[in-house]
């Protein structure tokens, strides 16, 4: 029998083995015509075991290639499965799906990822501790991160700017956020390297050396089927949702980031549940950390080459959802303590925000 502490993984690979035979499902559906419910159910299902093989191979080429090399290709390609379905649907035209994906993550991220690890993680304990210059380091540079993201819809609630001038504002903070995440990678992987040496640890804890080559081959693969089945899900994901009587923003808000975030979801979960606290809130901070300074810049700059220009503007609601997020996330992880009823609070603000965005559609 395999140790306790290598279950989670094998749960983990055995789901995303699984999983893989929704891929060609989901291609048999659209070319079958099986109906676009049927494609929109097979093709995005099929988006979670990818995301998961994208994060595994993350992890063992992190692993291979040592603690540089392998720093910063976490750094690249962290959530790399939100960057693709995002392109992807910008490039079909669903910018305001787009745009509010990227409100959804941040909730989803802090909210429910982060709420599911301390719940979970928490039963069977009287408490979970990590180190608080963890959650200090990653939650001050989180926060900013996002709250720069929220600036352009400031301005135009203060000045009314013309769109124009809202997308020329939004392309100077993409530029700024991508300048900080330089300084971010600088800051993680030169100067202040020693502040997550614990989470590092925490996450080659038992891994065994790996070839990088079978790993690597995985993560073009995986990439490659992704941005497929990504394209799939998206030539229906409008129809359907408006069948079912779901606005745009909700489904950016609640249903996409559920998708890419799969693999972030599981992995923060898993340590948690391990009582590795300072990898899990690693994962859910950092997460939300560079998809505001690397996967936000990068839609709204390659937004006009797509055809489709993406700006930061935000409606009132998705600005008060975000700020929540923030605050809430903040307050619960700087203590460097955690229990069973703080992740409920924190997935009943996902549950209660999430509510909300449905409520306004009816």
């Amino acid at each position: 029998m395999p140790p306790a502490q290598s279950l989670p993984m094998l749960t983990r690979r055995t789901f995303a083995k699984a999983g893989l035979v929704l891929v060609p499902l989901s291609w048999a559906a659209e070319r079958l015509h099986w109906g676009e419910s049927v494609v929109f159910v097979c093709s995005g299902l099929a988006i979670l075991p990818l995301a998961i093989w994208l994060s595994m191979a993350t992890e063992k080429l992190s692993v291979a290639l040592g603690p540089s090399l392998g720093a910063l290709l976490n750094a690249v390609f962290g959530n790399a499965s939100e960057l693709i379905i995002a392109l992807v649907a910008l490039r079909a035209g669903l910018v305001d799906i787009v745009k509010a994906s990227i409100t959804g993550t941040v909730m989803a991220n802090l909210l429910l990822a982060l709420g599911l690890s301390i719940f979970l993680g928490g039963l069977g304990r009287s408490e979970q501790r990590f180190q608080p210059v963890v959650a200090r380091v990653n939650g001050s540079a989180m926060t900013l991160a996002v709250l720069a993201i929220l600036i352009p819809s400031l301005a135009v609630f203060s000045t009314g700017a013309a769109p124009e001038r809202t997308q020329a504002f939004s392309g100077f903070v993409a530029w700024v956020l991508l300048l900080v995440y330089g300084l971010t990678l600088i800051f993680s992987l030169r100067t202040h390297r020693a502040l997550y040496e614990v989470a590092e640890a925490e996450c080659r804890d038992g891994e065994a050396a790996v070839s990088p080559l079978p790993w690597l081959l995985v993560l073009i693969g995986a990439t490659t089927a992704l941005a497929l089945v990504s394209e799939t899900f998206v030539g229906v994901v409008e129809s359907v949702t408006s069948q079912l009587g779901l606005t745009a923003l909700f489904t950016g808000v609640v249903l996409l980031p559920l998708l890419g975030g799969a693999a972030e979801f599981l992995t923060a979960i898993t340590m948690a549940r391990r009582n590795q606290m300072d990898l899990a809130v690693s994962v859910a901070m950092g997460s939300t950390l560079l998809v505001a300074l690397l996967v936000v810049p990068v839609l709204v700059l390659a937004s006009p080459l797509l055809g489709h220009p993406l700006d930061l503007s935000f409606e009132i609601y998705e600005l008060v959802a975000v700020i929540t997020a923030v605050l809430v996330s903040n307050l619960v992880s700087l203590d460097g303590r955690s229990d069973w009823l703080e992740g409920v609070l924190l997935l009943a603000a996902y549950v209660i925000l999430a509510a909300g965005l449905y409520f306004q559609a009816l």
